[in-house]
């Protein structure tokens, strides 16, 4: 049986609440603390009455006073728009190789190209465009479909390997293993000649047999030596820079089952001061030739 509290003259009233022994006293709040709860509460039904805030099936109520944070942003935008215009027009009159040198456009490109980059760009090149696994870096000299403002502005406008845009770039790498064109050993044959020629630690009995391999199947697209062709996007052998990567695992994952990466086409998503824009800030990162 659970004794009765102890309570004191100093104790306050009690509620009358009694659990397991423990008491709650009759402690209420302050008043002013009371009165700025109410306000609050009466300030919000009247916020909510004056403003947007009740969300409906297809938009939300407008308040009385009728403000559109929408409408807002979209008149920012449309105020914006309009102060760049010229910049703009310019922008897409100008030649592309003579935007680094106007100082306007060089600076207008900087910013709104920076900024297209880090929106639509980054989530595949990274925040600075260094790339990752299956997306280039666009940092350093190396590219598959060429680097000058020509090449990187025709890569955005139209995009790789893409069924939206008939002008994309294309090519396709066999499936070697996948689809039988070539030997379990004959892979392996290979992939350690291109071992050898990309200066990696590699067996040079196979790496020999691979050469004759790679001269047969590969050298079409990659040239006889190794060092690739930008014009079908096949990549060079011989350096130290990999899109997927370059060990002997991932090579021979590549041979067997080949790779395939796609990038959207922009037009229609840009506009074309967009694409400039957003070529020429590439062009300039370091890599751009």
């Amino acid at each position: 049986m659970s004794k009765r509290p102890v309570t004191t003259k100093s104790d306050p009233e009690t509620t009358g609440h009694e659990w397991d022994g423990i008491q709650e006293f009759n402690n209420p709040l302050p008043r002013w603390w009371l009165w700025t709860f109410y306000l609050t509460i009466i300030w919000a039904v009247g916020y909510t009455i004056a403003y947007p805030a009740w969300p409906l099936v297809s938009g939300a109520t407008q308040g009385l006073l009728g403000q559109d944070t929408r409408a807002d942003v979209a008149a920012e935008i449309q105020r914006y728009s309009e102060a760049n215009a010229p910049v703009e027009a310019k922008l897409v009159a100008a030649d592309l190789n003579a935007i680094a040198a106007d100082p306007e456009l060089a600076n207008y490109t900087q910013n709104a190209g920076g900024a297209i980059f880090r929106t639509w760009c980054a989530q595949c090149h990274g925040s600075g465009a260094a790339g990752a696994a299956g997306y280039p870096n666009l940092l350093d000299n190396d590219w598959l479909w060429g680097g000058t403002m020509e090449d990187i502005h025709t890569t955005i406008t139209h995009g790789i390997r893409n069924t939206e845009d008939p002008d994309a770039r294309y090519s396709e790498m066999p499936k070697f293993g996948a689809d039988g064109l070539l030997e379990p050993e004959q892979i392996d044959q290979v992939v350690q000649y291109v071992l050898q020629i990309s200066g990696q630690e590699h067996e040079a009995a196979l790496a020999s047999e691979g050469a004759v391999v790679f001269t047969d199947n590969c050298a079409a697209c990659h040239m006889e030596d190794g060092t690739g062709d930008r014009a079908q996007g096949a990549p060079n052998l011989t350096d130290a820079i990999w899109l997927y990567g370059g060990d002997q695992a991932t090579l021979t994952e590549t041979v067997t089952n080949a790779r395939f990466g796609v990038m959207p086409s922009w037009t229609g998503r840009l506009s074309e001061s967009d694409i400039r824009a957003v070529a020429a800030w590439v062009h300039s990162r370091g890599g751009g030739e």
